[in-house]
């Protein structure tokens, strides 16, 4: 088991692709902590992973709020002592909408989970981890990271600025031992993606544990050569391919 004796903190690990991410490291012996704003669907991810014969503890939290984030952490040393991983999924999303139909509430909501979550989560992490002299730590980016298309504003800037946040965070704790990474999926089989294509999810759309199984690596032992870097995990749906439809428009337009 690459992640025996770890400890694990998987923020949006109740669903989609952190639910993925959080089955894998118990599986590979990690403690997870289960994050997510709905407390019942927390409970039922760590009931899975006891189910296995781990140990996790499911906390409520709204990474956007920095009450919640202290709390969060709190509850995690508090079960487990320690934190050896903290992968930053929580995000939100967005149906198509232009830029002169997106409000500021809409800006607002998207920016404060997917850019000022991880601050925070980070902000609050990283002083155990230095203390421990050790850490890895995984922020979720997007192929949409990589290049803006017509509407997916916020989410796409949002994604972006997490790979700078990254390296900017990577170049001020590598003297930890603290390594810090980003991993940019295409499209991904999850009901997010279903909400904002009206259930038009791509064919070649990769399953969440294939994403799961790169984060795995990333938080263990072997990707030690490896920080400031962000990785793509595409499968198919590389652009390279061909594969790289147009954002879907709402129904009516």
């Amino acid at each position: 088991m690459r992640l025996r004796g770890k400890v694990a903190l998987v923020t949006g690990g109740n669903r989609g692709i952190g639910r993925a991410i959080s089955l894998a490291f118990a599986k590979e012996g990690a403690k997870v902590a289960v994050v997510g704003r709905n407390a019942s669907t927390c409970e039922e991810v760590a009931a899975d992973i006891k189910s296995l014969g781990g140990e996790a503890v499911a906390i409520r939290a709204d990474v956007s709020q920095e009450a919640d984030v202290a709390a969060m952490v709190d509850a995690a040393m508090q079960r487990f002592g320690r934190i050896d991983i903290l992968v930053n999924n929580a995000a939100v999303n967005l149906p198509y909408t232009a830029l002169i139909d997106l409000t500021l509430d809409q800006w607002n909501s998207v920016v404060a989970t997917n850019l000022t979550g991880p601050f925070l989560c980070c902000k609050a992490v990283v002083p155990v981890m230095m203390s421990q002299r050790s850490g890895k730590i995984i922020n979720m980016s997007s192929r949409g990271g990589r290049r803006g298309a017509a509407g997916r504003a916020p989410y796409r800037p949002t994604k972006a600025a997490i790979i700078n946040f990254s390296e900017c965070l990577a170049a001020e704790v590598k003297e930890y031992g603290i390594d810090v990474n980003t991993v940019c999926p295409g499209a991904v089989a999850t009901d997010m993606m279903r909400q904002i294509t009206h259930d038009n999810v791509p064919a070649y759309a990769l399953p969440p544990e294939d994403i799961a199984s790169l984060v795995v690596f990333l938080a263990s032992d072997e990707s030690r050569a490896i920080t400031a870097t962000a990785i793509d995990a595409q499968g198919a749906g590389n652009e390279l391919f061909g594969a790289h439809p147009s954002p879907i428009r709402p129904k009516d337009s």
